[in-house]
């Protein structure tokens, strides 16, 4: 059986993630159209591009969450359904309904239900895991509270924290500054310093473009198409960034997004 981790049976670092020849289409609209994209392992990419490039579909495209009409992914060499436990999604926080009556803990620890399975009942070694990526996102001290009791800074921190006890090698997040306050975003920005740092890959949908250098160290430009990706310093470039987005990119030189 080949190696499920990071490296290769040589012990070359092996792509975290292969995007080869996808095409995603909607009611025969395509949203992607012949996407090749490699995410090495250890990075920290953006993936940006305008309303309606297919930011969203790709992730879900890697996790299996929508079938492409051609082209195929891999994590780690391998197709998802066999790496599924390597990575760690979180979805936007709009995608979830948050009145449903839990705690800030409980919701964290679902974050272990796929190692344990679902007849195992989380332990005290998964409470100690939670209570460890709740003080990573700095809540701890709300994990007893209802999550329909939290601002949206705070959901998204919780969120997060769901995805920390996983252990995973790949994160993937779907707009996680979204919505946030600015101490939301620190710490946010924090955190996935850190995973990069421990040789975790971390792929963000991002949208505030003038960010992206201070934020990221590789990115991803998409307009249905791949228009770009690479290290930041080499591929987000106004050029690029005209090609995605046309002409409209004052932002980049105000510090606002327009």
């Amino acid at each position: 059986m080949r190696d499920r981790g990071p490296n290769g049976g040589d012990g070359e670092p092996r792509a975290a993630i292969e995007v080869n020849d996808l095409t995603v289409a909607y009611r025969d609209q395509p949203v992607l159209w012949d996407i090749d994209l490699t995410v090495p392992p250890g990075v920290l990419m953006a993936i940006v591009g305008p309303n309606g490039a297919g930011k969203t579909t790709l992730i879900k495209a890697i996790l299996g969450l929508v079938k492409p009409a051609a082209g195929h992914v891999l994590v780690f060499g391998r197709p998802y359904l066999e790496q599924r436990s390597l990575v760690a999604y979180v979805p936007q926080r709009g995608s979830v309904d948050w009145d449903f009556p839990t705690s800030v803990l409980d919701v964290v620890m679902m974050g272990r239900y796929g190692a344990l399975g679902w007849i195992r009942r989380p332990g005290r070694e998964e409470r100690e895991r939670a209570l460890n990526a709740l003080d990573m996102v700095d809540l701890t001290d709300l994990a007893d509270r209802q999550i329909s009791q939290l601002s949206g800074g705070q959901q998204q921190r919780v969120f997060l924290a769901r995805a920390l006890v996983q252990d995973a090698s790949i994160y993937l997040m779907d707009e996680p500054f979204q919505g946030v306050d600015a101490k939301t975003e620190r710490a946010i920005v924090e955190v996935l310093t850190r995973l990069k740092d421990g040789g975790h890959t971390v792929v963000c949908v991002h949208h505030a473009l003038q960010t992206v250098p201070e934020y990221f160290d590789w990115a991803a430009i998409l307009n249905v198409r791949r228009i770009a990706s690479g290290p930041v310093g080499e591929v987000f470039t106004e050029d690029n960034l005209r090609l995605a987005y046309g002409g409209r990119l004052p932002f980049l030189r105000s510090g606002t997004e327009g």
